[in-house]
């Protein structure tokens, strides 16, 4: 590969593991394996038939938890702690023959990408959830996977390409996400409201002049 195709390869990994790791994983771990795209000798370990077969089961457990309300929140704050070193390992790794100076910007790019990416779904997530229809996540999880799919498959066959859509989708995450976060803390206020009323406590009382009071009859 040239330099532009390892840099495409190596930023397009980082993107695709903030929004679905097991996929990436796999999808590059298979088209290694069956000769379809020639990885760099430091993401050969993604052919390993052992590993294929975790990401696959991962992917498959993803799959229905990632559209599932509520569960896939759950989902989302566990995985912060795996898909943002994992895509930063990923990019490492694609420029891996480079140089290790090339590796370790590679990685703190990729891992900043993968974070950014990451934050987008899980916070997009919280506001989708506020939803009482399923649907919405049905929707949000499948446009994800073949966002998935179809931008790995433009960062290997058309890296120019994706480079660009990269860019314009980096300008659009720091313009969204501000406006994401305050959306979501305006949910938790009023979930915070929610939960803190005394469902126990009674109506205050009325105000008013007080009622008259009966006298005693007199004898």
């Amino acid at each position: 590969m040239d330099p532009v195709q390892l840099i495409a390869l190596s930023m397009g990994s980082a993107w695709a593991s903030g929004l679905n790791l097991y996929a990436a994983v796999f999808m590059l771990g298979f088209l290694g394996a069956t000769g379809n795209i020639q990885l760099p000798p430091e993401l050969q370990f993604l052919t390993n038939p052992l590993l294929l077969v975790a990401a696959g089961l991962m992917y498959a457990i993803e799959f229905f938890a990632d559209k599932t309300p509520g569960v896939d929140t759950g989902w989302d704050a566990l995985h912060t702690f795996i898909r943002i070193p994992a895509g930063a390992i990923l990019a490492a790794g694609a420029v891996g023959e480079i140089g290790p100076a090339a590796q370790l910007a590679a990685a703190l790019v990729g891992g900043g990408v993968t974070a950014a990416t990451h934050a987008t779904k899980a916070g997009s997530r919280v506001l989708i959830n506020t939803s009482p229809e399923p649907f919405s996540n049905w929707a949000a999880s499948i446009t994800e996977d073949v966002a998935v799919l179809g931008g790995l498959w433009a960062a290997l066959h058309h890296p120019w390409v994706f480079l660009v859509l990269l860019a314009v989708f980096l300008l659009v995450l720091a313009w969204a996400l501000p406006r994401l976060w305050r959306a979501i803390k305006a949910v938790g206020g009023r979930l915070s409201r929610l939960f803190s009323r005394d469902p126990t406590a009674g109506d205050p009382p009325r105000s008013g002049p007080p009622a008259p009071s009966a006298s005693p009859p007199h004898a």
